[in-house]
């Protein structure tokens, strides 16, 4: 056998093992990324596997390449409404946040470990950041569906607070080294890292979904590569100028999510077990590098180090950023306690290795065993914290089955899928009954374990999934019908038509819509045209009951079949409403 067979026989093996302890995460609660690490120090020299592996330049580009696609993942799924709602906590988080907690480790480092300066301020740089694949994971792997805005703060905040954390760390191995003076060269790196990573990103981001639409491949299969390669562009392109390559990369995978590209779920579901695969690599690789032997001795100083960290210098940097975006206490405690750390330290932790910085054994060393004694702690606790803080949304059942248009191109469609609540307007109406703007249509809808065949007939209840297929212009309509009363769906574009039609229900628009249209002792649209328009009814018609303008825009024998619905003055030839 070659040594390359027996490579690839190790690979699988140790995959299908990590694979088989995310299983086992969900049942016992345990964080995944836990499990990876301990299948890695089982595998490792001192455990059952006896694998010597002790590369640590091949641990750090290994780790380098995997939290490039889990950031791109993570960035992927961060919808830019969510992005924007957390973007101030957030960076706030991500920068001032980060160095808050870097100082403060510093700082305890100094005092209880006796460390000189510069070193405490390495290590405090090197556990300051949340970990974006650990975040992901719990929150998403958890089935945890917390506050909109608490949730968005977390994730946007761990996705782009690694280019912080690495510039503290550089920073300080540089002044360690004698290559870096403090002052304008340490506000100059970190200018220009982020600067340039964030540019970089939005470019590369824009430049690949404007291709993804427009340059027609004949194999699907491509599409997700293509992403693929945009988010090692992304980082390669920032990181060889001296831009920041993690911030590059999230803001690509941020871009890209929030346009409308070929064959989304398809590369959604290829990035997303390309994440799942690079954090068992990453994990799993990184439990190999760890010797328990050496870990005893490492334990003292590394739960001082975590002990200051999660409950010190996390909730302290937490308090005094989030203060001025009025976040309340139970939000503020939780995202505190949600500062989850993972590969990101350890990786960092390579740093001093790579540069052959005296003691770089035992900081790595400290720092593995203070990441893996905060995950356990916090990450095996944060959905009790959760519901102990009422900060848990009910929990939305997932589909039994999806639908979707295989490919978008040339067609101006979307399907979208909604899960009734008990307050949804639509909930206990028929299809036929709920006045969907025209080209809206109810392709499917799942029903516990059974697919239903939408007819007119057919009542949606509480806990069906809705599949609607629409044009995107019309989305913050359906969102309206299919939304929880009073949850503050978009409100639209002012002074914009949408089409319904004549059948349409008078009574219904103030419940679906939020607008009244006052017209006594009619049922319809069609109903209410006719008698305003008498022997005028034509195509371009109108007629205007208050804000709402409607315009006949289809007659088929003497019925009006299609109406436009303008909210808004519209200067147009109309009839008042007598």
């Amino acid at each position: 056998m070659f040594a390359v067979d027996r490579l690839i026989l190790l690979a699988g093996v140790l995959l299908i093992l990590g694979i088989a302890s995310s299983k086992l995460s969900s049942r016992v609660g345990l964080p995944v990324l836990v499990l990876f690490v301990l299948v890695g120090m089982l595998a490792g020299s001192e455990g059952p596997g006896g694998i010597a592996f002790e590369n640590y330049a091949l641990a750090h580009g290994v780790g380098t390449a995997a939290l490039v696609m889990i950031l791109f993942d993570g960035g992927l799924r961060t919808e830019l409404a969510t992005f924007r709602l957390a973007l101030g906590p957030s960076l706030t988080l991500a920068s001032v946040g980060v160095l808050l907690t870097a100082l403060v480790v510093a700082v305890a480092a100094i005092m209880s470990l006796g460390l000189p300066w510069l070193d405490a301020l390495l290590l405090g740089s090197i556990v300051s950041s949340t970990d974006a694949a650990a975040v992901f994971a719990v929150l998403r792997s958890k089935g945890m569906r917390l506050r909109q805005r608490v949730a968005a703060t977390l994730e946007v905040e761990s996705g782009s607070n690694d280019p912080m954390a690495v510039l503290l760390t550089v920073a300080s191995i540089e002044l360690l080294l004698g290559r870096l003076s403090p002052g304008f060269g340490v506000a100059w790196l970190f200018g220009r890292q982020l600067v340039l990573g964030a540019v970089i990103g939005w470019v590369v981001g824009r430049v690949t979904a404007t291709t993804i639409n427009r340059i027609n491949l004949d194999a699907a299969g491509l599409y997700p590569v293509l992403t693929g390669a945009a988010a090692l562009l992304a980082y390669g392109a920032a990181a060889s100028v001296g831009g920041s390559g993690f911030l590059a990369v999230y803001i690509a995978g941020v871009v890209v999510g929030s346009r409308r590209v070929l064959f989304r779920r398809g590369v959604y579901l290829f990035h997303d077990g390309v994440a799942w695969l690079a954090q068992i690599t990453m994990f799993v690789l990184l439990g190999l590098l760890s010797f328990p032997s050496r870990l005893a001795s490492a334990a003292g100083p590394a739960l001082v180090v975590a002990g200051v960290l999660v409950f010190v210098a996390r909730p302290l940097a937490v308090a005094a950023c989030l203060l001025p975006f009025r976040f309340s206490s139970r939000e503020v405690g939780f995202i505190a306690w949600g500062g989850l750390k993972g590969a990101v330290p350890i990786i960092l932790a390579t740093y001093p290795l790579l540069r052959g910085l005296p003691g770089a054994e035992g900081l790595f060393d400290v720092v593995f065993f203070a990441v893996v004694v905060s995950a356990v702690t916090q990450g095996w606790t944060l959905p009790v914290v959760a519901r102990w803080l009422r900060l848990q949304r009910p929990p939305v059942p997932e589909p039994p089955v999806t639908l979707e248009i295989t490919s978008l191109r040339d067609v101006d469609g979307d399907i979208v899928e909604y899960t009734l609540g008990s307050d949804f307007p639509a909930t206990g109406r028929r299809i036929r009954d709920l006045s969907l703007p025209d080209g809206a249509l109810v392709a499917m809808v799942a029903r516990g374990q059974q697919v239903v065949a939408p007819r007119g007939s057919t009542q949606l209840l509480p806990g069906d999934h809705v599949f609607v297929l629409l044009r995107p212009d019309t989305r913050w309509l359906v969102d309206r019908v299919f939304s929880s009363r009073g949850s503050g769906a978009e409100a639209g574009p002012p002074a914009v038509e949408f089409q319904l039609r004549g059948g349409a229900q008078l009574a219904d628009f103030e419940e679906f819509y939020g607008f009244r249209v006052d017209a006594p002792g009619f049922n319809t649209l069609d109903e209410f045209l006719r008698a305003q328009l008498r022997d005028e009814l034509e195509v371009g018609r109108s007629v205007t009951v208050g804000p709402v303008t409607l315009t006949v825009r289809e007659v088929v024998d003497g019925r009006v079949e299609t109406v436009g619905l303008y909210i808004g003055t519209q200067p147009d030839t109309s009839s008042p409403a007598a």
